[in-house]
Formats: C-alpha cells, sequence, structure tokens
C-alpha cells in the first residue's frame, strides 16, 4: 500500500500514524451518491489503510459498490481541538470482516464480552469490511490555544 499523501498541517506523517492508531473516535465517513451521507463508524488504521465495517445491506456499501470516492475525519468534539480529516478510496473486502469486527470490538469496547458484542458477532456472516487506502491527510491541532 501507499503511504499518507500528507496534505497539510502541524503533523508529521509519524504524528498523524500515532494519532490513528491511539485514537478510538469514530471515524465520521462521508459516501458520494444522490446526496453526500456523513456516518461514523468505528475504525483501525494499519498504517496505510484505514479499516471498518459494515452489514453488506448498508446503505453505505451499497453506496460504495457503485463509487467508491471517501472523505473521512477523526476528531473529539471536545477540546482540545485536533485531528485528521482526508480522502481515499474504499474497498469491499467481505473476507475480512471475521478478523476485523473482533478486533474493532476489542479496540472500542475493550471486550467481546458485553451484549453489544455479543449482537454484532451474531452478524458477523453479513458483514464486509472495508479498506480505506490511497489515503490524502491534512492534521490540524489547537491544543495550544486552548
Amino acid at each position: 500500500m501507499a503511504p499518507l499523501q500528507l496534505r497539510s498541517g502541524p503533523w508529521s506523517p509519524e504524528q498523524i500514524d500515532a494519532y490513528l492508531r491511539a485514537t478510538t473516535i469514530p471515524l465520521r465517513l462521508a459516501s458520494a451518491g444522490k446526496h453526500v451521507m456523513v456516518q461514523s463508524l468505528w475504525f483501525d488504521f494499519d498504517g496505510t489503510s484505514l479499516w471498518c465495517a459494515s452489514q453488506s445491506d448498508s446503505v453505505l456499501v451499497r453506496r460504495l459498490r457503485k463509487d467508491d470516492r471517501v472523505g473521512f475525519e477523526v476528531s473529539a468534539d471536545q477540546p482540545p481541538y485536533r485531528g485528521v480529516r482526508g480522502h481515499g478510496r474504499a474497498h469491499l473486502d467481505p473476507p475480512r470482516a471475521a478478523d476485523l469486527l473482533p478486533r474493532l470490538i476489542e479496540r472500542y469496547l475493550g471486550s467481546e464480552s458485553s451484549p453489544l458484542a455479543d449482537w454484532l458477532l451474531s452478524r458477523i456472516d453479513s458483514e464486509v469490511a472495508i479498506r480505506i487506502d490511497r489515503l490524502t491527510v491534512s492534521s490540524w491541532d489547537y491544543s495550544a490555544r486552548m
């Protein structure tokens, strides 16, 4: 996979990598269609790609089958305001969902033993992994002002 393309901002690629690996703020993903739609998704970052999951019959997956262009943002709604935003291309990978969903559950819930985790895992056969690559990113960090 290609490395991140840095467009602007105060953070180096290494700082962006560290932020995306450490934060558990859901990613806001914008997809194209008749109207732009923004959805919040759990994500994982592997150094070159963002990984999310959704049901195979979801509106998001149907949109990505038609147009793989996406925009995204990972940022907190509380100070200090900082984050990463950008765009990339989404690729659907149904077989990877079986490995990805448990990792996302661990990352965001801390374990696989909860009613929500049980419910999510009960639907794993219809889950689709979404890999977002060819990332062009910008960062911002207003920590010093706060």
